[in-house]
């Protein structure tokens, strides 16, 4: 069973225009330098198809699905986060989004059906969509539709692991009672970002109660810190609960350089988490795993080398960090933004090494990891206190 990879350029028709730093280049460049280091070779890439209504009402609601119809037609009047700053109307924008939920859909699939035990769609990750509002950039929550299709189609344990630098609230808010789906996220601490959500005290409702987890983390986290965290909650977690599957939102806007928020991580710290997620995924969820995008807006330097690696470990075609950016891309690149400073290689040069948690040490990120195992860990019957749970 191969991993799936999903993409057609007619994802790039998600695009909110002008200078919107949600620009579909990001993806462009990424396949592009995929298929030149030969990540992609021999790879049958799989052609979406729009979801229908039918897939998009188990998240959001039929006026909300009528407004984004109607946007188009009526500009800036329709309601419902639409024809803002952040999510401007745009030309045919309920089927360039309706194609984003059916490309992760087409991976669920994939994967649901035994014809893949991984699939990877870069284009998806829209995370922060909710049921009858659009927000952060996100019409439609694929990612939602998308475990609501799998929890119908032979799953009844899913575990969501958000590692972009916004807090996953459309998704949080899709399953906050839902105890068959336990997500987690890993984010900038909301005081100081965009959406001011995601703290440690979200823990779920109801049965669901401790299977909604969040990591706020200080601005400025460096990989190690980030690692620290990450290893201090997730696998203890993902032990418990036993997920038959993982799906993981991969926002690279944690990194250093990205104009949008203040985490500091490096495209070494993104191959590193990719490669954790692998190894998680092969021991909790018997292999099972579904990774999309989300949030990147170094558009040149950054996302297309971070999702070149991801879509690479997903595949078993790991690159090596010192792998020269093929010529060609580079001449690609110059041409079209002749003044921008380019990387030379696949790695940052950043050690990832980290210290685990519970060494005795008070490193900043271990407030945000004792709120969230005192929030979260004795709901799983784990000891918040004890770095062996």
């Amino acid at each position: 069973m191969s991993p799936a990879v999903v993409w057609d350029r007619a994802l790039l028709g998600y695009d909110l225009g002008g200078d919107h730093p949600f620009n579909p280049v990001r993806l462009e460049l990424t396949i592009r330098l995929a298929t030149e280091l030969g990540v992609l070779r021999d790879v049958e890439l799989l052609v979406p198809t729009g979801a229908g209504d039918e897939e998009l009402l188990r998240v959001h609601a039929p006026e909300y699905l009528a407004a984004v119809r109607e946007a188009p037609l009526v500009g800036w009047d329709v309601g419902h986060g639409l024809g803002t700053s952040d999510n401007p109307v745009f030309s045919d924008m309920h089927d360039a989004s309706a194609l984003v939920v059916g490309s992760t859909l087409l991976a669920a699939r994939k994967v649901a059906e035994g014809e893949a035990r991984r699939a990877v769609n870069i284009a998806g990750g829209l995370h922060h969509a909710m049921r009858d509002q659009a927000a952060g950039f996100c019409v439609y929550n694929d990612c939602a539709v998308a475990i609501s299709w799998l929890l119908d189609h032979g799953f009844d344990r899913i575990a969501y692991i958000d590692t972009d630098v916004h807090h996953g609230d459309g998704v949080q808010a899709a399953f906050y009672d839902d105890p068959r789906v336990l997500t987690i996220s890993m984010h900038q601490h909301p005081f100081t970002l965009w959406p001011g959500t995601g703290y440690s005290a979200e823990t779920g409702r109801g049965k669901a109660d401790g299977t909604s987890v969040n990591v706020p983390l200080p601005p400025r986290t460096r990989d190690p810190g980030w690692l620290r965290a990450f290893n201090a909650v997730v696998p203890s977690l993902l032990a418990d609960f036993e997920p038959q599957l993982l799906f993981t939102q991969c926002g690279v806007d944690s990194h250093e350089e990205d104009p949008l928020a203040d985490l500091s991580l490096s495209v070494d710290g993104h191959r590193t988490i990719y490669a954790t997620l692998r190894d998680l995924a092969e021991t909790y969820a018997g292999g099972k795993w579904i990774a999309v995008g989300g949030g990147g807006y170094q558009l040149i330097r950054v996302v297309p080398r971070s999702w070149t690696h991801l879509i690479a470990t997903v595949l078993d075609r790991d690159v090596d960090p010192a792998t020269p950016l093929p010529p060609e891309w580079v001449a690609t690149v110059g041409k079209a933004a002749p003044q921008a400073e380019l990387p030379r290689t696949m790695t940052d040069d950043r050690d990832t090494g980290f210290k685990p948690w519970g060494d005795g040490e008070d490193d900043p990120v271990d407030v945000a990891v004792r709120d969230t195992r005192r929030a979260v860990f004795p709901l799983h019957g784990l000891d918040p206190d004890d770095p062996r749970d």
